[in-house]
């Protein structure tokens, strides 16, 4: 027992180890960094005196607004909705209100993640909107209630709202985009000015973290302190703020829009911040922040534009928490047409093909011609395809940052806006002790169309967000290829043909037994002798004999949220080396 023990302590330190290695010097310098600055309680220095909201009210001038722009009725009966539905003012949820933020235990009470999202404000951009809309109801005055009723019961910098840079930025910039709503952003009241400078304070103080994610974190916090530094007339920290924000879109933005975060969740929420900052920035007359900023954004915002479903359902794939940032459409998180139409508008002077759309109005925004759909791309991290109505997008290379989930060469495929071949999607990033299993299941190459050698996951978990053992990736002639930490290589080809679409599967290595998984989106699906037959086609034939078989699965269609779905599972042996499937799409 003992010598297992040391074996597996001795096999963590090794993995940790691999992972580090791939991570780099600079995140681990920077998380050290951190790690060092919160033990000699520097940051929980800065944060001592918690002061900085001596005012409880006049958060918004309650001077007559503009008149509301011409919406669709049903846009306006949404609002109406959105009111109805108003989440409480005050939550934390099973987490202690009073307690230093820094040192709070965020997994052991619960899962933060429910917490977060009501009290990242969004009600206050709503609340303009129907102050605008129907200014004899007092909307406003319901706004400044709520505002000072969130303040009062969360204290600067104790509590679970205070215990995320990320979090504070994000509130910033809902008030912002209030402050936008309301014409009040060239001279904020003082009860606003307060709110900023000490959410100012938070975000400052563990900006090592923030860096060292090299995720949403390292674009969120700067663009929350760049809207701080504008919205106060503070010009040194716009300034450091603009350079923060800029090169951590360098950084993680490619030039063709692939984020270091694959994840469309993620992906909508970059550009969500973004959109927020050159609104602002446009509407106080700023300079255009320094290059690439602009081309990386628009080139951002045509990746999503690729992927939206003309009801705004969006692949799920990597990463999804359920945000719904600025959504001025109030869609929800199931409804992205918003987040890529204002997107496009603002860097890319062009159209995602959703005219009228509510957002859009209320910022004002000119109509653009859509643009042209290439029939395939390629992207850091995905490629895509479009062909007679359908579109297919494959995670691929290559690994510059940590991969969320074991989803390379994942592949989905949807028609219009049915999901065909679908992801698994989340579950919950800290889930109630009954639900643990989704913490293996939805990350694990098995949630996920492509290929399971041995029943082995290729790369094993270190943590909820941390992966070792990356394969090697290439890109290969409409496709990609890996080779996993055993030496098993795949390689995999998509090739659309009108309403039909040929999915080629190339294997080798020193597997004995192989799984190929296709997760099938909603409908009745029935087995058949070479594949299944249902809203779809699917053919699937070997170079061995394959053992086709309908299983139950999971899949997470929103945050928090697990229901059964169907998955074809096509099982070979070795010396099995090519797997053809036809999509043959009605």
């Amino acid at each position: 027992m003992l010598i297992q023990v040391r074996k597996a302590g001795l096999t963590r330190m090794m993995l940790l180890a691999d992972a580090a290695c791939r991570l780099g010097p600079r995140a681990l310098a920077l998380y050290g960094w951190h790690r060092t600055l919160r033990l000699i309680g520097l940051p929980q220095r800065r944060l001592r005196n918690g002061a900085g909201l001596p005012a409880l009210s006049g958060f918004l001038e309650l001077a007559p607004l503009s008149p509301a722009p011409a919406l669709p009725a049903a846009a306006r009966e949404r609002v109406r909705m959105a009111l109805a539905a108003l989440p409480p003012a005050v939550w934390h949820g099973p987490f202690a209100p009073g307690a230093p933020a820094l040192g709070l235990d965020l997994f052991r009470p619960g899962d933060v993640r429910p917490v977060w999202e009501p009290n990242r404000l969004a009600w206050l951009p709503l609340l303009v909107q129907a102050a605008r809309l129907w200014p004899e109801e007092g909307h406003l005055a319901v706004a400044e209630a709520r505002l000072a009723a969130w303040c009062d019961a969360n204290p600067p910098f104790q509590g679970p709202n205070w215990a995320c840079g990320q979090e504070a930025a994000l509130r910033v910039l809902h008030l912002a985009l209030a402050l936008l709503l309301a014409g009040q952003e060239r001279n904020p009241p003082e009860a606003a000015r307060a709110f900023l400078e000490v959410h100012a304070r938070r975000i400052a103080a563990t900006g090592a973290y923030a860096l060292a994610q090299d995720n949403n974190h390292s674009i969120s916090e700067p663009a929350g302190l760049l809207a701080c530094g504008w919205l106060l007339g503070d010009a040194a920290l716009a300034g450091r703020a603009a350079a923060a924000l800029t090169a951590a879109l360098r950084r993680l933005v490619a030039p063709d829009g692939g984020f270091a975060q694959v994840s469309t969740g993620y992906h909508r929420l970059l550009l969500d911040t973004l959109s927020v900052v050159e609104a602002l920035r446009r509407r106080l007359g700023r300079p255009a922040l320094p290059a690439p900023f602009a081309a990386r954004a628009a080139a951002a915002a045509q990746w999503l534009a690729r992927l939206v479903a003309p009801d705004g359902a969006l692949p799920a794939l990597g990463h999804q928490d359920g945000s719904a940032f600025a959504d001025l459409a109030l869609g929800g998180q199931a409804d992205a047409r918003g987040s890529a139409e204002r997107a496009m508008r603002l860097f890319a002077e062009a159209s995602a093909g959703f005219a009228g759309e509510p957002g859009c109005l209320w910022l004002e925004l000119p109509e653009f011609p859509p643009l042209p759909s290439p029939a395939a791309w390629i992207a850091s991290g995905t490629r895509g395809w479009e062909a007679a109505g359908a579109r297919a997008l494959l995670r691929t290379g290559p690994l510059r940052f940590r991969p969320g989930q074991a989803d390379l060469l994942h592949l989905d495929l949807w028609d219009g806006a049915r999901p065909v071949l679908a992801d698994a999607g989340t579950g919950a990033y800290n889930p109630p002790a009954a639900d643990r299993w989704w913490l293996d299941y939805f990350p694990a190459a098995r949630a996920h169309n492509t290929i399971l050698f041995d029943e082995r996951e290729p790369m094993p978990r270190l943590s909820r967000f941390l992966l070792a053992r990356w394969p090697r990736l290439a890109s290969r002639v409409e496709g990609a290829a890996l080779r996993d930490a055993h030496g098993n290589r795949h390689a995999r080809r998509v090739t659309p043909e009108g309403r039909a679409w040929t999915i080629t599967d190339e294997v080798a290595g020193p597997f004995r037994i192989l799984a190929l998984r296709w997760r099938l989106g909603p409908g009745a699906w029935r087995l058949r002798a070479d594949g299944v037959e249902g809203p779809a086609r699917l053919c699937l034939k070997g170079d061995a004999p394959l053992r086709l078989s309908l299983e139950e699965g999971w899949e997470s269609p929103a945050y928090g949220v697990v229901r059964p779905c169907q998955v074809l599972v096509a099982r070979a042996d070795a010396p099995v080396s090519c797997i053809v499937t036809r999509v043959l799409l009605p």
